[in-house]
């Protein structure tokens, strides 16, 4: 059966460009206006979405994405409720694929075999779980994959030839390729490397291959999308989400459509690049 994020790829094979991915979390600065910025992420040009889980210790995030986590926890958010933005979301976005990005605990919390099947009913098509290594695959990538889900590893720069294939062998949906070491936002990558990169990741998988970690720009959507097949950005959304609020952390007239330029940049830039 063909996938939402199998027909985003066919689709964006077929334009000669890579996909555009973009992440925000769930609940920042409240539920309402985060749903608000994620229709309007797709309707600026996005092709896939990572949905944030709030958690209080994202290890693998820097500053920005740290604090619209916090900001979403004290306005309530939780597992239970980004679940039912989802479903929101998809009454207006029926082909968008979406991705809950997080980690373990709270998905744990609310019991792992649960929440696979509460999130597909609510229409979510992916996993992205930062703190669970392949060797703990039983805990919820084969529950997931079962379910019709897709599990979508981290692939960082520093896996070599050893740990390449065990990261990759029960992957599904795409590959992410974390471009730089180090945590989200805190750098730009070197695109001559990336491209390296991923010729040595594709020896061991023939799932399309996303890069993230430091992409601001349309230009750098570009760049990087001559190598591989998505760009991600997050943190640069979350930033300029987060530079509308007043108040103590609260949303503005200016807060929903405040992403629309800046995917707009992002999705031109990924349509000019051309996939060698």
């Amino acid at each position: 059966m063909t996938t939402r994020i199998d027909a985003c790829f066919e689709k964006a094979r077929a334009e000669n460009r890579p996909v555009l991915v973009t992440y925000t979390m769930a609940g920042d600065p409240d539920a309402e206006t985060s749903l608000a910025v994620l229709k309007n992420i797709v309707a600026s040009g996005a092709d896939i979405v990572e949905f944030g889980l709030p958690f209080t210790d994202p290890v693998a995030d820097g500053p920005a994405i740290q604090a619209a986590g916090l900001r979403a926890i004290d306005a309530g958010q939780t597992a239970r409720k980004t679940l039912e933005l989802v479903k929101e979301f998809r009454k207006e976005c029926p082909d968008t694929p979406v991705i809950l990005m997080g980690y373990y605990n709270p998905i744990y919390s609310y019991g792992p075999v649960k929440f696979v099947a509460d999130a597909k009913d609510a229409g979510v098509d992916g996993f992205i779980v930062v703190d669970v290594p392949a060797e703990e695959d039983d805990e919820l990538c084969l529950p997931a994959m079962e379910a019709g889900l897709a599990f979508i590893r981290l692939v960082p720069p520093t896996a070599d030839d050893e740990r390449l294939p065990v990261i990759l062998k029960n992957s599904s949906g795409f590959v992410y390729h974390v471009s730089i070491n180090g945590i989200t936002g805190s750098a730009t990558p070197d695109y001559s490397v990336v491209s390296n990169a991923l010729a040595r990741i594709r020896k061991y998988t023939d799932l399309p291959i996303v890069v993230g970690f430091g992409v601001k720009t349309g230009e750098h959507a570009a760049a990087l999308g001559e190598h591989a097949d998505g760009v991600v950005v997050g943190t640069a959304l979350v930033n300029q989400i987060a530079s509308t609020f007043a108040d103590g952390n609260k949303a503005t007239d200016a807060t929903a459509t405040s992403v629309n330029h800046m995917v707009a940049d992002l999705a031109a830039g990924v349509r000019k690049a051309k996939k060698s």
